[in-house]
């Protein structure tokens, strides 16, 4: 299922929704214009490699590629799915807790998923790069906080356009996603930083929203 709206709108621009959107594509762009011996040696220094983690746990700078490999991507499709993701989701969340707590949400969820993936496969030598875990915890709260927002959604098997509840269509997702991490399904992807960048932000949203300055209002 490819996720193409929501029926939910924004009445501001979300700036740090396009802050991390730009820093991604920076990045990306910085990735791919290097010489390849360059560029794979900044996948391996700044990429999160669980078994490296695990060896420099007392090493505060074996912590940095925790929060650097979120703004890493491995090719076009890679970054342009992750980043039409927190475009469709990341509007409406940044409206509710404001530019600079939903940057911290977003990292610290994204943080959370990195540890997850160490957490259950700390012995690998592959790097891990990627903003999906940050993202999923975007979804986590979009999950709770707009539960009756309608996704217009692709099913490209058949194909066809159909209107999903967000509540539905994320639950589906988070659902696949531990299907994919339990069963290791496509292995080399982070399914477990997936799971819990979502479970973070279904629990830690809360502590992000703007304080209520009248009734009903954020």
């Amino acid at each position: 299922m490819i996720p193409l709206r929501d029926s939910e709108p924004s009445r501001k621009v979300p700036l740090a929704t396009l802050f991390i959107i730009f820093l991604n594509v920076m990045v990306f762009i910085k990735q791919f214009t290097l010489p390849y011996d360059e560029a794979l040696n900044m996948v391996y220094k700044y990429a999160f490699i669980p078994a490296r983690f695990a060896n420099g746990l007392t090493d505060i700078r074996s912590y940095i590629p925790l929060f650097t490999s979120m703004f890493m991507h491995g090719d076009i499709i890679h970054i342009v799915s992750n980043m039409w993701s927190l475009w469709l989701f990341g509007d409406n969340v940044e409206e509710r807790m404001g530019f600079f707590k939903f940057i911290v949400f977003y990292i610290l969820t994204g943080l959370i998923a990195g540890f997850a993936n160490f957490i259950f496969d700390p012995i690998s030598n592959i790097p891990t790069l990627g903003a999906s875990g940050a993202i999923a915890g975007v979804m986590g709260a979009y999950f709770i906080m707009f539960p009756h927002s309608r996704i217009l959604t692709l099913i490209p098997i058949i194909p066809f356009f159909i209107r999903i509840p967000a509540g539905v269509f994320l639950f589906l997702w988070f659902i696949s996603q531990l299907r994919s991490g339990i069963y290791g399904i496509a292995g080399g992807i982070a399914w477990w930083a997936h799971i819990f960048g979502f479970l973070a932000g279904v629990f830690l949203y809360r502590k992000f929203l703007k304080r209520r300055k009248s009734m009903g209002e954020f």
